[in-house]
């Protein structure tokens, strides 16, 4: 079963100041994303082609405090919190790890809705991101917030402090540029092209 990088989240206490520093001090032009209806947070992307880097932070606190996501990017401050493997085949994923599938969707600022199917997202915050979670994009391939999937994988690799066995068993098997971390706990870097991102 193939499986690959599909995005990188990276929580910030606030997203048009992060999205102005990761401008001006890396590079990386994000563009406006959209709320997570019922999380309490929106989101900026960092197009990559086939693949992207997710800014998300709190938009409305008290909704975020009462979601288990929204209570994750708040209590993170600034920095990666998880990581997201694509699949074609979700459903045969989610019954060989035993995971519920949630449904999840937002509007971009253009109007067009997104959505998606994700498993894992549990085992990913508790994990602080060592472990990813798994998403299937519904809809034509060009509203993938990546952008161009016909480009090469603008995330290199991604660095987690877990155990080996454990995230091999929990992709499958599947090769994936993964790196082991010595210390730390979680996510604990990925590069995009020649930049690291911690």
């Amino acid at each position: 079963m193939s499986l690959r990088i599909d995005h990188v989240l990276y929580a910030v206490s606030d997203l048009e100041s992060a999205a102005s520093r990761f401008e001006e001090d890396l590079g990386l032009e994000s563009i406006g994303g959209g709320p997570h209806p019922g999380w309490g947070t929106a989101n900026r992307i960092v197009p990559l082609g086939p693949d992207y880097l997710e800014l998300v932070g709190v938009v409305d606190r008290a909704a975020a405090e009462a979601s288990p996501f929204g209570r994750m990017v708040l209590e993170a401050g600034d920095g990666l919190v998880a990581w997201s493997v694509a699949t074609e085949d979700l459903d045969h994923v989610a019954q060989r790890l035993g995971l519920q599938i949630v449904r999840g969707g937002r509007k971009r600022p253009d109007g067009v809705r997104l959505t998606w199917r994700a498993a894992g997202i549990p085992d990913a915050m508790s994990s602080a991101g060592a472990l990813p979670f798994f998403i299937q994009w519904e809809g034509p391939g060009e509203l993938h917030p990546g952008g161009d999937h016909t480009l090469p994988a603008g995330i290199q690799w991604v660095e987690v402090a877990a155990g080996e066995e454990q995230l091999r068993e929990w992709l499958g098997g599947a090769e994936l540029p993964v790196r082991f971390a010595a210390q730390g706990t979680g996510i604990t870097r990925a590069a995009i092209g020649e930049l690291v991102i911690v």
